[in-house]
């Protein structure tokens, strides 16, 4: 992840150009963590620059969507992004179709996004409610107790509306009969019809008796209404002469669509969103221990690509149905175990940058939002998400067998809603919660510092390379990692003496030249990823002649196809990464020639490659060569010899054990 930034209308503006501009935009939509784009056309590169980005944490290309994970500043990024890309100039038709799912996923996503904040502040309302007549059970009685009440479900009560706002922006339709239209769904005396036609009256209009059906908290009946809606009004604005326009569009659309969908619509995606609803409740009041392991072992991969908000219905059917929902309550036990595996890594890394992440990944999954913690940490380092994801399950299933449900909707499930387990009808539930969630926090604790949370992607460690993927993938693993990078190198200068003079104590190790040249400080070398430190303290050598010579004893632990780079580690542990030139890379091998392969021992002295320096020199590309040590953090220091020149017996460094 690259560094935070402040700029957030630079960041916006660079994002766009690097998608293609505001005439490749279809739509943009925000959710807690992500911008979410759909492009006409996509192509790799935009997602590489996106992703380099400061202030971005990575780009997924899922479900037709072009997601940039932001994290907390994402609102900020939006509204100056929103404001240069001049959307409303775009249209639906340019947009890529995809599947059907992917335009399912999408549209939830766009729809419920926007208001998240509001339903999960809604929820953790209703949570301190719970626990204040826990605490004190006479407060319930209270006019204090019911403004507080009434305030956390008025979101839920009217979610229609707010539905009708987002949904008629993703769909491109008039905001305003799309709310007049919604809030007719939910207005009082429709409730009042409802009601009656409960009690056994046979209420028709225009001879359709209409069901009994309330669209207070419903979620599918607003969405397709706003969606037909769009057709609808697009055929009328179509047809009418501009005159009436403004009039009798809004009209037709109201006497038309309302009616619609209390009588079909509403009926229909209730019952399909019940459907649903209940075959996941039975799977978790039938096989709890599955519907646990299911949910709390793979919400983390879901969210991964952004497909989470596909479950919203079900869950608020749940609540609307029942008052109550499991999958909310396993679904927190998969959060704290994400934060469980950025724990172990604070605890178990030795790096200051990977710490600073790590923490402030961890701080923003208390409240739900795990996107940072993933892709700062977890996913990063492979091993935490597998130890967070199995954890969840088995945090999960222990759970299962306590009847584990939540009691009021969170939009933001986590560690801030664990009240919401709370009723007395259900005494075990919230100790279900509370002991899955303990296993899932210390669980992948104990597993990160018993098996440690494995090195950095590729990607990553190719961006150190200043994007060489393959000099990343042998950096990465040779060691060269975040966790493994110093920040800050301790460079004491020392006089120029010869390996073969004197002895060093036994924690030292010293090692020799590879090369016969000319020496520099790495803060001249051309390339950022070298000369700030970042992966790894060491020195430069602009060499003499084309070949490259082992420093001590030990064996080749990496190499790259192309032959420009390798790694070594000696017996005494000291991992150490020569690279030949820069940009070497891009010559695809010609001017190299390997003498050692992957895991072969060799003595020092041995001649391990040779390179054709006027080749290099001929395609325009420097041959100064990094000589880095990649797991300094493995020792106290590394000194620095203060040299100009080097032969084969010239020490350049001591590592200090």
């Amino acid at each position: 992840m690259a560094a935070s930034v402040r700029d957030y209308p630079k960041l916006a503006k660079d994002i766009l150009d690097a998608v293609g501009g505001s005439d490749n935009i279809v739509s943009a939509t925000r959710c807690a963590t992500r911008l979410r784009l759909v492009l006409k056309e996509s192509g790799a590169e935009a997602k590489q620059k996106v992703t380099a980005m400061p202030g971005v944490i990575t780009v997924v290309e899922n479900g037709g969507q072009f997601q940039v994970v932001i994290g907390q500043h994402v609102g900020e990024v939006y509204e100056a992004f929103a404001g240069l890309a001049n959307l409303d100039a775009n249209t639906e038709d340019d947009a890529p179709k995809g599947t059907i799912l992917n335009r399912i996923i999408a549209t939830m996503s766009a729809v419920f996004a926007p208001f998240v904040y509001i339903l999960a502040a809604a929820g953790i309302l209703q949570g301190l409610l719970i626990v204040a007549n826990l605490i004190y059970p006479a407060f319930g009685q209270t006019g204090t107790y019911e403004v507080f009440s009434f305030i956390s479900w008025a979101p839920f009560t009217f979610l229609p509306i707010f539905i009708a706002i987002t949904a008629s922006k993703h769909f491109k339709t008039n905001t305003f009969i799309a709310v007049a239209s919604c809030a007719a769904l939910v207005s009082p005396d429709w409730a009042g019809i409802a009601t009656r036609i409960a009690d056994g009256e046979n209420f028709r209009f225009i001879g359709i008796a209409l069901t009994e059906t309330t669209y207070t908290s419903s979620v599918l009946p607003p969405l397709f209404l706003v969606w037909i809606l769009s057709y609808l009004e697009k055929f009328l604005n179509k047809i009418m002469h501009e005159v009436i326009r403004p009039l009798f569009v809004p009209f037709l659309c109201l006497v038309i669509m309302v009616p619609l969908t209390i009588a079909l619509i509403g009926p229909l995606s209730t019952w399909g969103a019940n459907g649903i609803a209940n075959g996941y409740n039975f799977l978790a009041e039938n096989v709890p221990a599955l519907a646990g392991a299911i949910v709390g072992g793979f919400w983390q991969v879901i969210v991964i690509f952004g497909v989470h908000w596909g479950v919203t219905p079900m869950v608020l059917a749940n609540f609307e149905q029942y008052g109550r929902d499991s999958f909310q309550a396993y679904q927190t036990i998969a959060i704290v175990a994400q934060i469980g595996a950025v724990l172990g890594v604070i605890i178990k890394t030795r790096s200051q940058e990977t710490r600073k992440v790590g923490v402030s990944a961890g701080i923003t999954g208390i409240f739900g939002i795990t996107e940072p913690a993933i892709y700062g940490i977890t996913l990063k380092f492979k091993k935490p998400m597998i130890y967070g994801c199995l954890s969840g399950a088995i945090g999960s299933i222990v759970a299962s067998f306590f009847t584990p449900y939540y009691f009021a909707y969170a939009g933001l499930p986590g560690p801030l809603t664990i009240v919401n387990g709370i009723n007395e009808a259900y005494p075990t539930s919230v100790w279900g919660i509370l002991i899955g969630c303990a296993i899932s926090l210390v669980l992948p604790v104990l597993m990160i510092m018993f098996f440690g949370y494995g090195e950095d992607a590729t990607e990553k460690a190719a961006a150190f390379a200043g994007g060489d993927a393959e000099t990343g993938q042998a950096a990465a693993r040779g060691g060269v990692t975040a966790a493994t990078a110093p920040q800050i190198v301790d460079m004491q200068g020392s006089p120029d003496i010869s390996a073969t003079q004197g002895t060093l104590p036994l924690e030292d190790e010293a090692v020799l030249s590879p090369l016969k040249g000319r020496v520099l400080p790495l803060s001249e070398v051309p390339d950022e990823a070298f000369s700030t430190g970042a992966m790894g303290p060491g020195i430069a050598i602009e060499p003499e002649e084309g070949k490259l010579y082992a420093p001590f004893d030990g064996i080749v632990a990496t190499t790259t196809p192309s032959r420009h780079a390798i790694g070594l580690r000696s017996d005494g542990g000291v991992e150490l990464f020569v690279h030949v030139g820069m940009d070497t890379v891009k010559l695809k091998g010609q001017p190299f020639t390997l003498h050692a392969e992957e895991g072969q021992s060799f003595k020092k002295g041995d001649l391990l490659l040779e390179f054709d320096r006027e080749a290099i020199q001929k395609a325009g590309m420097p041959t100064i060569t990094p000589v880095l040590v990649t797991n300094a953090f493995d020792y106290k220091d590394v000194v620095i010899e203060n040299l100009t020149s080097s032969t084969l017996s010239t020490k350049l460094l001591t590592v200090v054990k």
